[in-house]
């Protein structure tokens, strides 16, 4: 019984990250209307700008956090500015042509400079855990889940709670319609998608420390991204949570009970997706 609910207490803590990777790439699709195939890269960046605080600075990767975040809203604000605004009309082909292009773009750039070898971050907590009877919780794994958990709160908060939010809300339902009663649409956009940018180098700045910051940090990311946006439906932040706590644990459950089951964890998505699809073709036959 201490086996299981070691897991599912793993589980849990590892799905605060999906949810932070998955609620930016939620808020583009849902607000701005675009697929961003790059969601995975800003998490790479956020990743690098992590492990150069800490390496080059001296600083906690957590600590430097906020900035981490402003600079990738940043890039992905002159990102917004740059490619994405000329093609929200455009056909949907050509969006997710513009948003993977960029995506290569950005990943053989980290390649060129960095180098294809991985980067690990060293942090005065790295080893520390604690113990809750007989469940051990990792330190970083528990840090890094507060932390999502606050910035989700805080997300969340001004979603519903400020009139950003409320103007999110009514560009994500009716552009049209918030264009009418005045809302500067674009502006929203940008914002919406400078902080889908920003919450993946939130991300990436918790993956760095938990794991390592590399080019390709961010790909596995980004596909778990898309696997729990699809289970929670296209845009839908408030499913964002329940599917990534889902994806977390069923994660977990195959790393502990299945032979071999590290290897085939990172496969448990695309079993999400395929089950996803059939239920809804399935309801949608009846």
């Amino acid at each position: 019984m201490e086996l299981f609910i070691q897991t599912l207490v793993n589980g849990l803590l590892q799905s605060g990250i999906y949810a932070l990777v998955a609620s930016g790439l939620a808020l583009a699709v849902g607000v701005v209307g675009i697929v961003n195939f790059a969601h995975g890269e800003y998490l790479m960046i956020g990743a690098f700008l992590a492990w150069a605080a800490s390496a080059m600075l001296g600083v906690d990767p957590l600590l430097a956090l906020p900035v981490v975040a402003l600079a990738v809203f940043g890039v992905g604000a002159l990102t917004y500015r740059t490619t994405i605004r000329h093609v929200l009309l455009a056909p949907e082909l050509n969006q997710m042509l513009l948003t993977f292009g960029v995506s290569i773009l950005l990943q053989n750039l980290a390649l060129m400079w960095m180098g294809g070898n991985t980067r690990s971050v060293t942090t005065p907590y790295q080893a520390s855990s604690l113990s809750l009877g007989e469940i051990s919780i990792g330190g970083p794994k528990a840090i890094a889940f507060a932390f999502a958990a606050g910035i989700l709160a805080a997300l969340y908060a001004v979603l519903y709670r400020t009139t950003l939010g409320r103007q999110m809300r009514a560009v994500a339902q009716n552009r049209r319609g918030a264009q009418l009663i005045g809302i500067n649409v674009d502006r929203v956009y940008l914002i919406a998608f400078g902080v889908s940018c920003g919450l993946a180098a939130v991300a990436g700045t918790l993956a760095a420390v938990l794991l390592f910051a590399s080019p390709t940090v961010g790909l596995v990311f980004a596909l778990k991204a898309f696997a729990i946006i699809v289970m929670a439906g296209l845009g839908n932040l408030t499913g964002v949570l329940w599917a990534s706590v889902v994806l977390g644990v069923s994660e977990a459950l195959v790393q502990t009970y299945v032979p071999s089951g590290g290897g085939w964890s990172d496969a448990v998505f695309f079993l999400m997706i395929f089950l996803t699809l059939v239920w809804r073709s399935f309801r949608g036959a009846r």
